[in-house]
């Protein structure tokens, strides 16, 4: 829980206004002048729907990446990570997504506005997905093929692919702007 409480803050943090850019010159200048600029990008740039689309994506892309490294430590031995099962029974990541999104959904049916509309909704509905669609061969067959060829290409390909045209598609407008912001420089 503490990488989705670290990221809800960040894009709680995102959409609050930027501060003003120091004027004295330091050793993290340019990074922290690179982020008030995507940060003026992104408040500027995309819409609150445009603003929860990126979030999603984004989710969904860190999501998926990280269900892919960790699945293949614990496959390895590597790392602090190891299976979960419960009565010798192995619990999936994919249980995780569904729980995540069920509870996305429950918010946007009967929450508040101001909790429909939080960031951290869209953020944690992308999550979500990213650990749904990192099993989703296991789904279709319904057998566990994560480690086969048939598995393991197929996801990793599709899957991929969408989540990084997806974020790049989600964040355009904002990109569009820092590129000519470069160019203008």
């Amino acid at each position: 829980m503490g990488l989705i409480n670290r990221a809800v803050e960040y894009a709680t943090l995102m959409t609050s206004p930027s501060p003003s850019p120091s004027p004295s010159p330091s050793p993290g200048a340019a990074a922290r002048q690179l982020r008030d600029e995507v940060r003026t990008a992104y408040l500027e740039e995309l819409g609150p729907s445009e603003r929860a689309a990126l979030l999603s994506w984004l989710g969904f892309t860190a999501a998926f990446g990280a269900a892919r490294g960790i699945t293949h430590s614990i496959k390895d031995g590597e790392g602090p990570f190891r299976n979960f099962s419960k009565g010798g029974v192995h619990l999936h990541h994919y249980l995780w997504g569904i729980a995540m999104v069920t509870g996305v959904g429950g918010v946007a049916v009967h929450g508040e506005d101001k909790w429909r509309k939080h960031p951290g909704v869209a953020l944690t509905y992308g999550v979500g997905l990213g650990l749904i669609m990192d099993e989703f061969a296991l789904l279709v067959d319904l057998e566990d093929v994560y480690w086969s060829k048939k598995g393991r290409l197929s996801v990793e390909a599709g899957v991929g692919v969408i989540a990084l045209g997806g974020t790049v598609l989600a964040a355009l407008p904002m990109l569009q702007r820092l590129v000519r912001n470069r160019r203008g420089a």
